[in-house]
């Protein structure tokens, strides 16, 4: 069953992202990030430029759009859909709803921002998880 972790009180959504997404490859993880297009569109830019030293090697894929063979093996994509992308390992959600097909990744990420509507739709998703007897786990990323 998929477990879910929760990173809550981030300062930065996108910055902690950046970081969590570098670790991720260093340890040789495959990584499916899912936000809304313009979230993505910033998170690519920033996955270029964060650190000076640091390569993030992921690519952009939007909802329909094809992916040449020589891409496939790329570790982190950032995509609109869940499901386009052709590995499941780890899901890191960047928005505010529940991602479609969330339920065959063998672990779905919660980055949840210190603003109010984003942490309120962070309980939504919290209590549709708990609900359905996922594992949950969370990290407090402020303390």
């Amino acid at each position: 069953m998929t477990e879910v972790m929760f990173h809550l009180h981030v300062p930065d959504r996108l910055g902690y992202a950046c970081r969590l997404l570098r670790k991720a490859h260093a340890q040789g993880a495959r990584v499916v990030v899912t936000a809304p297009a313009a979230t993505l569109a910033r998170l690519d830019a920033l996955l270029w430029t964060f650190e000076p030293t640091d390569f993030v090697p992921h690519i952009r894929v939007a909802a329909g759009a094809a992916v040449a063979p020589n891409q496939q093996p790329t570790p982190i994509w950032l995509v609109d859909q869940a499901l386009q992308a052709p590995h499941h390992e780890a899901l890191l959600n960047l928005g505010d709803d529940l991602v479609p097909g969330f339920e065959t990744f063998e672990r779905v990420i919660e980055i949840v921002p210190e603003d109010e509507a984003p942490k309120q739709a962070a309980r939504r998703r919290w209590k549709h998880y708990a609900d359905r007897g996922y594992v949950l786990k969370r990290h407090e990323a402020g303390s």
